[in-house]
């Protein structure tokens, strides 16, 4: 799946996918855009979702932090949906099910608790107060010279990076 950020903004329901995401750079290049979209738009909810690795410790054990979910031998392959709101954040992880030919089946249901703080580099995307319209209007012009296309007029849906 290729991560996605979906929020409410001030138009309407807009989608955001970034371009292209194979290394570091590109995912941090996301998530700042993620963060520029949703002043421009002056979201009031976002969920931003993705495939991950995750790992668990075994019973009466710690995890290891020192050895990375993508290179553990017992990881496991969920999706994460972490939405926030004014009201708080909330994340769940869905674990992925493959059938034996490795394609994707469904979703698992998960035992995973639930969260109300997230951190890292998806987090904090919905900005801490209503953006001011000047804001928004540099958060436009950013978006712009990264060369990414902002419609704000009434109805407009799916805005999407483009090349």
């Amino acid at each position: 799946m290729a991560p996605t950020l979906f929020m409410i903004g001030i138009n309407g329901p807009v989608m955001f996918v970034p371009e292209s995401w194979g290394n570091d750079d590109e995912k941090d290049n996301f998530a700042q855009s993620a963060r520029l979209m949703s002043i421009a738009h002056a979201a009031t909810q976002v969920v931003m979702a993705m495939e991950a690795w995750i790992k668990r410790a075994k019973p009466g054990e710690t995890v290891d932090l020192t050895e990375p979910p993508s290179e553990a031998f017992d990881r496991e392959e969920v999706v994460v949906l972490m939405g926030e709101a004014k009201a708080g954040q909330k994340q769940k992880y869905l674990p992925i099910i493959r059938s034996g030919n490795g394609r994707f089946f469904g979703f698992g249901e998960s035992d995973l608790p639930v969260f109300d703080q997230i951190e890292g580099r998806f987090a904090g995307i919905l900005p801490h107060s209503t953006p001011t319209p000047e804001q928004r209007t540099l958060a436009q012009a950013m978006l712009q010279v990264k060369d990414m296309r902002v419609d704000l007029r009434a109805g407009e849906r799916g805005n999407r990076k483009r090349r």
